[in-house]
């Protein structure tokens, strides 16, 4: 009788066995031959799934954008209602839930490299141009959405331009990804940690009790 097989198993299988093809190799090298070996799966099962590179970049995309928002969803479910948290913790569980998108560990970091040679790959090759489009474009609505909440909180300075402090985090994050992925040696993933940390403190209100700077020399 013919064995079972699992398909969300198997899938798992696959995208395990394509990050790291990615991670070692990079994307444009990551062939169906490459990730069949690095999976032990005969070539023909993985046709089974993709007809071409092309859908394997794609699926690899994908893939990541799937794992990233899962765990979004798991850090919105244990943070709960943001407002019944004191303003530094309000600051520390956002920072968490944007670290989520920074390679501070080995699932992370092979996350963004991924996103960042899929996003290398499709300023040339518009096969790949809505997925990467549209990949950015939900990185700045969830920052976005991110500050809008910390606004209705009251845990942001007031006056704050929502529209240009979301170009300024987003940014950020994009370039302490690629740093971290290109240099780590010049990059640790507690830098980045802190350095996301700092920028959101920037934005918040000082500490209940902390006199301003205007009120100290008054």
């Amino acid at each position: 009788m013919p064995r079972h097989v699992d398909p969300e198993a198997r899938r798992r299988l696959v995208v395990d066995a394509l990050f790291r093809v990615v991670v070692r190799d990079g994307l444009q090298r990551a062939s169906l031959r490459a990730v069949a070996d690095e999976a032990r799966l005969n070539i023909g099962s993985l046709r089974h799934y993709f007809d071409s590179q092309q859908d394997l970049m794609r699926f690899a995309m994908q893939s990541m954008l799937d794992r990233v928002e899962r765990r979004l969803l798991e850090h919105v479910e244990r943070i709960g209602d943001l407002g019944r948290h004191p303003r530094p913790e309000q600051l520390r569980l956002t920072a968490g839930f944007l670290a989520e998108l920074l390679p501070l560990d080995e699932r992370r970091r092979a996350e963004v490299t991924v996103f960042l040679d899929f996003n290398t790959a499709a300023r040339t090759d518009p096969a790949f141009g809505d997925l990467s489009r549209r990949t950015a474009e939900g990185t700045s609505n969830l920052v976005r959405r991110v500050l809008t909440r910390l606004v209705a909180t009251e845990s942001l300075r007031p006056g704050l331009d929502i529209g240009i402090e979301t170009e300024r985090l987003t940014a950020l994050l994009d370039g302490l990804g690629l740093r971290a992925v290109l240099h780590p040696a010049s990059l640790s993933p507690r830098t980045c940690a802190d350095v996301l940390a700092a920028h959101l403190g920037e934005l918040s209100l000082p500490a209940a009790g902390t006199e301003s700077d205007s009120t100290r020399t008054a």
